[in-house]
């Protein structure tokens, strides 16, 4: 079979779709298909891959693999029989083929991405290029390190009277333009869990803009560095302190950058889930 060009496959699959879904979308539920799966491998811990990705990667002949952003362990653990390719340094060009390649020679291929695949993950453009070449791909979920991160702090991302929403963002640098940063506008609204990816290396820049903004220096930010690995770190701040903590740590990549009062240590209101809403005073009084 002839190569196609990644980006030309990619056009050839969006314009294929349109405004109508993949009829997969509604014969398949989530974890559920056929053909290459793109598993979230979680936050690194190899007990937190879930059950359905484990068994795959444990039946996989070949495991491509998002390089050090995947626990060894889990790779010693669950695919020792497979053959194992890091995806770090090979562009799409050569990733679409090997894994084409290997499926079409009758072998079992899986995806293997760090976290979960929908967030930061560019796991579409994999999958739409595989399709074009006639090869099904699906997605597994996985834990992603945010969720990891708030277990590890014994928190919630949402809590009552604190914060009712959550952000998953990342900053601005050689792929994000200034104008498309929003972490100042979340950090703004107060009630928000601003969760910050792919942002360890900037931390000190982006606290510099939150207070050149304006913002409350003593707004509450912690730094936990591989959530759930064995060499787990936190790291605790504020948007004035936290940059140079970071930076004494010695932390450029790998952390995830939590901003808002869910990772302080205020209190919060208790919820309506087992006060009054359960015992049914609240549909007493409205009777």
């Amino acid at each position: 079979m002839t190569d196609t060009d990644p980006q030309a496959a990619i056009d050839a699959e969006t314009a294929a779709r349109g405004h109508t879904r993949d009829d997969r979308v509604y014969d398949r539920t989530a974890g559920d298909g056929e053909g290459i799966p793109f598993i979230g491998a979680g936050p690194g811990d190899p007990g937190l891959l879930t059950v359905t990705g484990r068994e795959l990667v444990e039946d996989a002949d070949l495991v491509v693999h998002a390089g050090s952003l995947v626990n060894s362990e889990l790779l010693d653990q669950y695919c020792a029989d497979a053959e194992q390719v890091s995806s770090v340094g090979r562009d799409l060009e050569e990733l679409v083929p090997l894994m084409r390649d290997a499926y079409e020679d009758g072998r079992t291929v899986v995806r293997l991405h760090s976290g979960d695949p929908a967030i930061y993950g560019a796991a579409l453009e994999q999958m739409d290029a595989l399709e074009h070449e006639g090869v099904p791909t699906y997605i597994v979920p996985g834990v992603t390190s945010a969720f990891a991160a708030s277990a590890t702090l014994r928190t919630q991302l949402t809590l009552n009277g604190v914060a009712n929403h959550v952000a998953f963002t990342r900053p601005q640098g050689k792929t994000l333009d200034p104008e498309e940063d929003h972490i100042s506008d979340f950090v703004g609204m107060g009630d928000v869990t601003t969760c910050i990816y792919l942002g360890t290396h900037a931390v000190g820049e982006t606290m510099d803009r939150l207070l050149d903004a304006g913002h409350d220096p003593e707004t509450p930010v912690t730094v936990i560095y591989h959530a759930s690995w064995p060499d787990e770190d936190i790291i605790e701040g504020t948007i004035a302190t936290i940059g140079d903590r970071v930076a004494e740590a010695g932390y450029r990549a790998s952390a995830m950058v939590i901003i808002g009062e869910a990772v302080g240590d205020g209190g919060y209101e208790r919820s309506y889930l087992y006060g009054d809403w359960a015992n049914g005073s609240d549909a007493e009084a409205d009777d």
